[in-house]
């Protein structure tokens, strides 16, 4: 039986993430999975591939206010109202995509700055703001994506994980990966070759295998950068020049999943590695 293990969401993009137990999909993601992102002067994300402090920032929900609590000890924490703001839109870049975000207000924008040491704006994807899911993958012209690197939602088997795991010297947990469902029951990286997928009423494509970075080699306790578990993953996941590592998925309509839903697998395709 394949059931999800884990849930988690990461409301700011490239911020650390929240373990849920139940969370409602809709179709640009999970709710509230990355529809936070800061952004330099020029409107381009910023993540941890440049700022790997960043993973020192642990966000948190409670009723409708986001609480960014600064771990590293220097700032106290931030907090704001989740509802959408009511500035003018800008345009920003994530990758090759520019898309429509409205900026929060310079008191937010100002505790950011202070902790990077340099100017960032905290923009959010409003519902009207459209960042088209690549049409090459996509099933539908429609599909949509919040700030996510590339689709709405990552999935990855603690299977996965274990192998990995029994190759290294020193462990990594799974936040290293930052997938928004955790699926356990499968064999070690099977989630590749799920091409749809059932949970309860709710049906998930699986479009393409998710290339890893140097972000899996950033320790999201304490900030610090190694060469593990990129190096390692080269030895055995590699193609072409990427290594891949989870099964990014698009889902066909809104829906709701929660820790212990059983998983129907409906199509398999052919994995890459």
């Amino acid at each position: 039986m394949v059931t999800i293990k884990s849930l988690h969401i990461y409301p700011i993009k490239s911020l650390g993430g929240i373990e849920l137990v139940q969370s409602k999909v809709e179709r640009r993601g999970l709710q509230y999975d990355r529809r936070w992102m800061l952004v330099d002067e020029n409107g381009r994300f910023v993540s941890q591939r440049e700022n790997s402090k960043l993973a020192l920032l642990q966000p948190s929900i409670k009723d409708n206010l986001i609480f960014i609590e600064d771990r590293s000890g220097t700032l106290s924490t931030l907090g704001f109202e989740m509802s959408e703001p009511s500035s003018s839109p800008m345009k920003v870049t994530i990758w090759d995509d520019e898309c429509e975000a409205k900026p929060l207000d310079m008191k937010v924008n100002q505790w950011f700055s202070e902790f990077l040491g340099k100017t960032v704006q905290l923009v959010y994807m409003h519902d009207d703001s459209q960042r088209i899911a690549d049409q090459r993958y996509a099933p539908a012209k429609d599909d949509v994506v919040s700030f996510a690197d590339g689709y709405p939602i990552l999935a990855i088997s603690q299977e996965s994980l274990d192998l990995l795991n029994s190759k290294l010297e020193k462990e990594v947990p799974m936040n290293r990966f930052r997938p928004n469902l955790v699926l356990q029951g499968l064999e070690a990286h099977e989630e590749d070759a799920l091409a749809q997928i059932e949970i309860g009423a709710l049906k998930l494509f699986g479009v393409k295998p998710c290339a890893r970075c140097v972000m899996t080699t950033i320790n999201q306790q304490t900030a610090e950068k190694g060469a593990e578990p990129l190096k390692t993953l080269a030895s055995y996941r590699k193609t072409g020049n990427k290594i891949l590592f989870g099964e990014n998925f698009i889902p066909e309509t809104d829906g709701w999943l929660k820790v212990g839903d059983d998983i129907n697998i409906r199509k398999r395709k052919k994995a890459l590695v």
